[in-house]
C-alpha cells in the first residue's frame, strides 16, 4: 500500500525498515580481517578471460571441422563457412573485450593506478561490453552480404557452440576448485 502524507512518521519507518530476522542477521555480521580475506581469495579458483577465449577458439575449430563431412555429402560448402562465421561473431568481440580489459592502454593505466575507484573500473567494463555487443551485432548484420548462400542454421549453430565456452570454462573452474 502506498504511503500517504497523513501517515505518522513512525508508521512509515516501521513499514519500510528491516524486519526482525534481517535485523538479527545484520547484527551477527562480522567483517573478515585482511588475513581471512586473503585466505578466502587463495581458495577461490582464478580464471583468466583469455582461457575463455582459448576455449572459444577450440570450440569454433571443432564445430567447423565436424560440419565438413555433412557439407561434403550434401554439397553445401557454405555450411562450413556459416558455422565458422557464426562462431567468429562471438569469438572476435570476446577477444576484443579481453584485450581491452587486460592489455589495452586503459588496462595498463589502471594497473599503474592501484587505488582507482570501483566506479572507474566498472565504467571500463561497461564500455568494453558495449563495444563487444556492437561488434557482434554488426558482424551478424553483415553476414548475408559477406557469405554467399549463407546457412542461417549453420550460423546459429556456430554462434551457440562458441557461446558454450563460457559455461565450459565455468564448469572446468568449478571442478578445479573441488
Amino acid at each position: 500500500m502506498p504511503h500517504s502524507l497523513h501517515e505518522p512518521p513512525g508508521e512509515r519507518e516501521r513499514s519500510t525498515g528491516l524486519d526482525a530476522a534481517d535485523a538479527a542477521e545484520s547484527e551477527d555480521f562480522k567483517p573478515l580481517t585482511a588475513e581471512q580475506a586473503g585466505e578466502w581469495r587463495t581458495r577461490q579458483p582464478q580464471t583468466s578471460v583469455w582461457s575463455v577465449v582459448r576455449w572459444q577458439v577450440v570450440l569454433l575449430l571443432l564445430g567447423s571441422v565436424l560440419v565438413v563431412p555433412f557439407a561434403l555429402v550434401w554439397g553445401q560448402p557454405a555450411w562450413v563457412v556459416s558455422v565458422f562465421y557464426g562462431g567468429l561473431c562471438v569469438l572476435l568481440p570476446t577477444a576484443l573485450m579481453a584485450y581491452g580489459l587486460t592489455a589495452s592502454h586503459w588496462a595498463q593505466r589502471r594497473k599503474r593506478q592501484a587505488g582507482q575507484s570501483a566506479g572507474a573500473v566498472m565504467a571500463g567494463v561497461f564500455f568494453w561490453e558495449g563495444v563487444k555487443i556492437l561488434l557482434a551485432v554488426a558482424m551478424l548484420a553483415l553476414a548475408p552480404r559477406l557469405i554467399p548462400d549463407l546457412s542461417w542454421l549453420g550460423l546459429l549453430l556456430g554462434l551457440v557452440l562458441v557461446l558454450k565456452a563460457y559455461g565450459l570454462a565455468f564448469w572446468l573452474r568449478s571442478r578445479a576448485a573441488t
